[in-house]
């Protein structure tokens, strides 16, 4: 703690003991002036007494307002009010008799509140002009009759305005510093916990703070972030969170593996522990481990653009040659053999060209020209696209999807992403009509969804966490960039394919906004 600090918090401390000090004095004159008689009081010189005791009204009034202090100067006013208290004082001990009024008693009480207020010399000449005034009254008064008795008692007195004004001054110091020393620790204090707050604020992972009747003390603006509910202080966490309440209820938080929790359904990884105090308040940690995927599949995707950049290439050149020599073998026509191997060779090279090409798609991911696409329009022409004009194939499909409808998009990645989802719903589908229904909805406006769902077997539990990972595929003939590459121009057009919940078959739900 610097010495400024200290010295800022003792001179505080000084005015607000100088204002009591001030109510004191005002007390005791008054009291002087109104009841001085009845307390036998100025008996020796009654004038003299009244005299003084209005003096001194006066001088505490005079010398008590704000005023006087930022006009004086704190230091030189104490000083002035301890001298005429003093002086006052003595005066009415004189006119009271002496001693034995009880004077000196009421000199102490205001030495000790001078000790409170003053510094160390000043409060000892305070002490020493107190004992000069008091010996020279017992010594005129010795002169005139007095017994020498009296010194000892005056002796004793006096020696109790010193050892008064320094204990006084040593404690209203160490009480200062104390003092002074808390108020500066309340600010490191405060300003330690703006600084907690802002890093839990400014935070990646979701922090919330829950009390144990199980309403939010605190929450960091990425947990409203990650679970899309606001959650201000003194909200009902089972209100607002049903899932993850019920995680915590049943100590299964942090042990099970990611949870879609909130309005967002992000998969969240949650830890709950305890806060350490006595009101058992729990601290729940939120991580979007939605994030941590896209961070990895970009990770993944830098090492696989460096070997996608040429392998595209090497695998295009063998490929012609491959496709030449089918040509020239088909054009041969020598019989069953050629024409197993011919299909061979041209079924390869039909799959080694929807790998290249799909692995080039990953190049042009953030090439996007987004338009508003009219969504049914679109959907049916790759419908007649895929099903080749044949009506029994046309049959398959189901769309329901309103004229009025638009997708926001780049049309090669919108037909690149839709004609994946299709030609999967179709191999996998009964093939009976309406086997494969499209329709699309508008869950608020400006957001538009557009569902692809099959009646197929659907997706086994273990595989869904797995089917938007490059190269995992369940089909023999598949490349397993398909859907990998669907949701990534997905992204690059800020929509968002997922895998929702479905009875039968495999439902996939592509949402994005209506407009670019």
């Amino acid at each position: 703690m610097s010495e400024r600090t200290l010295d800022g918090g003792l001179d505080q401390a000084r005015r607000s003991s100088l204002r009591y000090l001030n109510l004191f004095r005002l007390i005791l004159a008054g009291l002087f002036l109104a009841a001085g008689r009845e307390m036998n009081l100025g008996g020796a010189a009654p004038n003299a007494f009244v005299a003084v005791s209005a003096a001194y009204l006066g001088a505490v009034l005079l010398l008590g307002f704000p005023d006087a202090v930022r006009r004086i100067g704190f230091n030189r006013i104490v000083n002035l009010q301890g001298i005429i208290d003093i002086v006052a004082l003595a005066a009415m001990m004189w006119a009271s008799g002496g001693y034995r009024s009880g004077m000196p008693v009421l000199m102490m009480a205001v030495l000790a509140g001078s000790g409170l207020v003053s510094r160390e010399r000043t409060v000892l000449f305070h002490a020493a002009l107190a004992t000069v005034l008091v010996l020279s009254d017992n010594v005129w008064r010795s002169l005139s009759g007095g017994t020498p008795g009296d010194f000892f008692q005056v002796g004793m007195a006096c020696m109790g305005f010193f050892v008064i004004a320094i204990v006084a001054r040593l404690l209203a110091r160490r009480a200062q510093a104390n003092e002074s020393l808390a108020a500066s620790r309340a600010a490191e204090l405060a300003n330690q916990q703006a600084i907690n707050e802002r890093i839990i604020r400014d935070m990646q992972d979701g922090v919330i703070v829950l009390g144990a009747d199980g309403y939010v003390r605190h929450a960091n603006p990425r947990a409203s972030e990650l679970l899309g509910v606001a959650l201000a202080e003194g909200t009902a966490l089972a209100e607002a969170e049903p899932g993850l309440a019920a995680c915590l209820l049943d100590g299964t938080c942090g042990s099970s593996g990611l949870r879609r929790l909130g309005r967002t359904g992000r998969s969240v990884r949650c830890r709950a522990m305890g806060a350490g105090g006595e009101g058992g308040d729990t601290v729940i940690y939120l991580t979007d481990y939605d994030e941590i995927q896209r961070q990895i599949q970009q990770l993944k995707l830098a090492a696989l653009g460096r070997l996608t950049a040429s392998m595209a290439h090497e695998i295009r050149n063998p490929l012609s040659a491959v496709s030449q020599a089918a040509e020239l073998l088909e054009e041969e026509k020598r019989g069953d053999m050629q024409a197993r191997l011919i299909r061979i060779i041209n079924d390869n090279a039909r799959r080694i060209e929807n790998m290249v090409r799909d692995v080039l798609a990953l190049g042009r991911r953030d090439e996007v020209m987004p338009d508003a696409i009219a969504l049914r329009e679109f959907t049916v022409a790759l419908v007649e696209e895929s099903c080749l004009g044949k009506d029994e194939e046309r049959q398959v499909y189901r769309v329901e999807i309103a004229p009025s409808l638009t997708f926001a998009a780049d049309r090669s990645h919108l037909h690149q992403i839709l004609a994946n989802l299709l030609v999967n719903a179709r191999r996998y589908c009964s093939g009976s009509p309406g086997a494969v229904h499209v329709y699309a909805e508008e869950p608020e406006p400006g957001a538009v969804a557009l569902h692809v769902a099959d009646d197929g077997p659907g997706i086994a539990e273990s595989d869904r966490a797995k089917i938007f990972e490059p190269f995992f595929t369940s089909h023999p003939k598949g490349t397993g960039l398909g859907l990998y590459i669907a949701r990534e121009l997905a992204e690059a057009n800020g929509a968002v394919l997922d895998l929702a919940a479905s009875n039968t078959g495999a439902h996939f739900v592509l949402a994005g906004r209506s407009k670019p």
